[in-house]
C-alpha cells in the first residue's frame, strides 16, 4: 500500500477522500467508491500505486487531442480502477476489477522507470488513461514529476470528476487533458454512469478558467440516450460560455459494450449532425471520432477553411500549421504546437 494524497482525518477513526467529487467518507478497514483507496486504522492508502496494467506506444490522437503535438508519441500507462461504473465502458476489464472480480492486477512499475520506458520509446509525452486516472494521482503525479524534468508532456484521459483540489495539485504538472463530457443530463450520468453531471460542468469550467492546462473535450454519442438536438445544443453551447470557442469538442462513435449492448452503433448521419450543431454554436474546432474516411477528422482554419492538418484514422498527412498559424492566412490557431 502507498500514503494517499488529498484526505482529511474524521472522528472515529473515519476519513474524507477530497480527490474526487464523490468525496468519499469511509469507515476503517473499508474502501471508497473508486474501490482502490483503502482506510487502514484512519490512514488513507492507494492499492493501486505500483499495478500497472495496461502500457502501450500510442499516437498523441488516439487520447483524442488534435491540437498538443500532433504526430508526437504518447507513452500511455494504466492502472485498475474507476469511480465510475459505465455500462458502455470499453476498458472495463481493468477499469472495473476492482468491483467486478474483486483484485487489483497489475506489474509493479516505479515511476522513474516509467520514465525510461517512455524516452527509449521516443515518445514526447506520457499518458495516464484506459482507467480513470484520478484514482491513481498518486503514481501519475511522482510519473510526472519526472516526466517533466526529461522534457516529457503529460496527459489526462479522464471522465473530469476530481474535485478542483486534486486540478489544482495536478496542474503543477499535467499539460493536456481529454475530458470525457458523456451527455447533458442528470439522467444519462445516473442511469448509465452511475455518477452525476454537475461536477463534471464544474470540473471543465474550472481546468478552461484558472489552469493552463490545454483541454479538449469528447463525447460519445449513444443512440436514443444522449443524441437528441436539443441535447447536443445544450451541449455544445456550454462548451462555447463556460469553456470557450476554441476548445475541440470530438464527438465520437458508439458501439456496443460491456453490460450496454442494446444500442446499435451510432448512425453517420447522427455524427455528422452533432458536428453541425456544434459548428452552429460557434465552436472553432469540431471532429467525428471513430468514423473512418470522415473529413471531420481533420483540422481546417476557421477564418480561411484550408486544410491544416490532415488525418486519416491516427495517420497524419499534411501539416499547414507555422508557429501556431494557418500557413495560407496567419490565423492564430489554438493548441499545443511543435
Amino acid at each position: 500500500m502507498h500514503p494517499a494524497i488529498l484526505w482529511q482525518k474524521l472522528e472515529n477513526n473515519r476519513i474524507r477522500c477530497n480527490l474526487c467529487s464523490w468525496q468519499c467518507v469511509v469507515a476503517d478497514g473499508k474502501t471508497g467508491k473508486c474501490a482502490v483507496r483503502q482506510n487502514v486504522g484512519g490512514e488513507f492508502f492507494s492499492l493501486n500505486y505500483d499495478k500497472i496494467c495496461a502500457a502501450a506506444d500510442d499516437p498523441v490522437e488516439k487520447k483524442p487531442l488534435f491540437h498538443f503535438l500532433p504526430g508526437s508519441r504518447s507513452f500511455s500507462i494504466a492502472c485498475p480502477g474507476c469511480n465510475f461504473r459505465c455500462d458502455f465502458c470499453q476498458n472495463w476489464q481493468i477499469s472495473q476489477m476492482a468491483v467486478d472480480a474483486g483484485r487489483i492486477d497489475g506489474q509493479k512499475y516505479e515511476p522513474d522507470k516509467i520514465v525510461q520506458a517512455a524516452v527509449a520509446a521516443r515518445c514526447e509525452s506520457i499518458s495516464y488513461t484506459y482507467t480513470e486516472p484520478t484514482v491513481f494521482m498518486e503514481l501519475a503525479a511522482d510519473c510526472g514529476k519526472i516526466a517533466g524534468k526529461a522534457g516529457l508532456k503529460n496527459i489526462f484521459v479522464s471522465n473530469g470528476y476530481m474535485t478542483t483540489e486534486a486540478v489544482d495539485f495536478a496542474a503543477e504538472w499535467l499539460d493536456a487533458i481529454n475530458v470525457d463530457l458523456k451527455a447533458f443530463t442528470e439522467e444519462y450520468y445516473s442511469r448509465l454512469c452511475k455518477a452525476k453531471l454537475a461536477p463534471v460542468l464544474k470540473t471543465l469550467e474550472y481546468i478552461a478558467k484558472h489552469t493552463n492546462i490545454w483541454l479538449e473535450i469528447t463525447t460519445l454519442l449513444v443512440p436514443g440516450q444522449n443524441d437528441s438536438y436539443e441535447e447536443l445544443e445544450r451541449l455544445a453551447g456550454f462548451i462555447v460560455e463556460k469553456c470557450g470557442a476554441n476548445v475541440p469538442w470530438h464527438v465520437s462513435r458508439f458501439h456496443p459494450q460491456y453490460k450496454f449492448t442494446a444500442a446499435p452503433a451510432t448512425p453517420a448521419e447522427s455524427l455528422k449532425a452533432a458536428y453541425e450543431i456544434g459548428k452552429k454554436a460557434g465552436l472553432h474546432y469540431v471532429y467525428i471520432g471513430n468514423l473512418p474516411g470522415c473529413d471531420a477528422q481533420s483540422t481546417y482554419c476557421r477564418n480561411c477553411g484550408h486544410l491544416l492538418i490532415e488525418r486519416t484514422g491516427y495517420f497524419l498527412g499534411q501539416n499547414n500549421i507555422i508557429n501556431g498559424k494557418c500557413a495560407t492566412c496567419g490565423q492564430f490557431i489554438a493548441g499545443v504546437w511543435k
